[in-house]
């Protein structure tokens, strides 16, 4: 059940990323959610009773997501493209583990403002100008 709530509060950030033509998008962000939730989850049995490792649990999942999300940044000539998608990538692995620990309401928020955060604020961003 949890797995299946990570991926669906994933779907519309990737649907989103997808629809802007982004180097992660639909499968991708589903896949990082169910993966944070799944590592805790599989570790819950050796974690029960303690939250030293599973802090150490959340502490590898929040590392390796990060190596993804920065395979998505790229220096182009002077500019730095991907960090919205690599911060996406970041916040899903958080849905993935707020889900996972049962904070499902701060997954849906994280879910939420992610998704805001990308459709609206992108409208404010000012447009790159061309040499």
């Amino acid at each position: 059940m949890a797995l299946g709530i990570a991926y669906i509060l994933a779907l519309p950030i990737g649907w989103d990323r997808e629809k802007t033509e982004r180097s992660a998008g639909l499968r991708t962000f589903p896949l990082v959610a169910i993966a944070a939730c799944g590592f805790l989850q599989a570790a819950e049995t050796i974690t029960q009773g303690s939250p030293e490792a599973t802090a150490r649990v959340v502490e590898g999942i929040i590392t390796g997501i990060g190596f993804i999300g920065g395979g998505a940044i790229l220096v182009v000539k002077s500019s730095v493209r991907g960090t919205a998608t690599a911060a996406s990538l970041w916040a899903t692995g958080a849905i993935g583990v707020a889900v996972g620990l049962g904070t499902y309401d701060i997954a849906l928020v994280i879910s939420i403002v992610t998704f805001f955060t990308l459709r609206a604020l992108t409208s404010l961003k000012p447009t790159p100008k061309t040499d």
